[in-house]
């Protein structure tokens, strides 16, 4: 009796072992997703080497690329509502209030969109959040829009990218993708400014 029920045991491990191999995991999306803080690498600069820093803000986003496609007026048609990259909507938080645009928003997370044309850009602020594409994308809930002109680059950027760089004040969120890249300047008080960077305010 106790090797039938031996047996039995092993048999149903095994069973396990084998129903766990043949469940599906979801293949490597064809556009990952990314992280940018401000400060920049704010979790490894301020968490883990100890500098002083306090964080801003956060963008999370999916990165397609060029893949020899013609992206923009083309693939991203000029004038539509984007989602600003890839599958779900990109969405940025602020830790603080900010001012975009000479527009006050408090902290919190929000969606960004773009509409693009060949000269600039319009970045859009919406309250919806978690949101897929920009299929329901509704107009009532933006908080900010604001037309960034556009910049061409020497050198094509293969997959879409965006990253914070310093600004005069507070910080820009650097967007570029094939040729072109825009900057959408995010601005707040010096005293948080100081923070951010470690230096006192003069």
């Amino acid at each position: 009796m106790k090797k039938v029920l031996l047996f039995a045991l092993i048999a149903g491990m095994f069973s396990l072992h084998a129903a766990a191999q043949d469940k599906k995991l979801p293949p490597l999306d064809a556009s990952p997703m990314d992280m940018a803080y401000y400060p920049v690498m704010y979790p490894y600069v301020v968490k883990v080497k100890g500098e002083p820093g306090s964080l801003v803000a956060r963008v999370i986003y999916s990165r397609p690329q060029t893949k020899g496609r013609d992206i923009f007026g083309n693939l991203e048609e000029y004038g539509k509502i984007w989602r600003l990259g890839a599958n779900e909507a990109t969405e940025i938080e602020f830790f603080r209030p900010v001012t975009i645009a000479g527009k006050a928003i408090p902290k919190g997370r929000y969606t960004l969109y773009a509409i693009p044309t060949e000269k600039t850009w319009t970045i859009i602020l919406n309250k919806d959040t978690d949101i897929w594409g920009a299929f329901k994308y509704d107009q009532k809930k933006d908080v900010v829009r604001t037309a960034l002109p556009v910049v061409t680059l020497d050198t094509a950027v293969e997959a879409f990218t965006m990253v914070f760089e310093k600004g005069d004040p507070g910080a820009n969120l650097i967007i570029a993708w094939d040729k072109v890249s825009v900057s959408l300047p995010i601005k707040w008080s010096d005293a948080v400014t100081a923070k951010a960077t470690g230096k006192k305010k003069a």
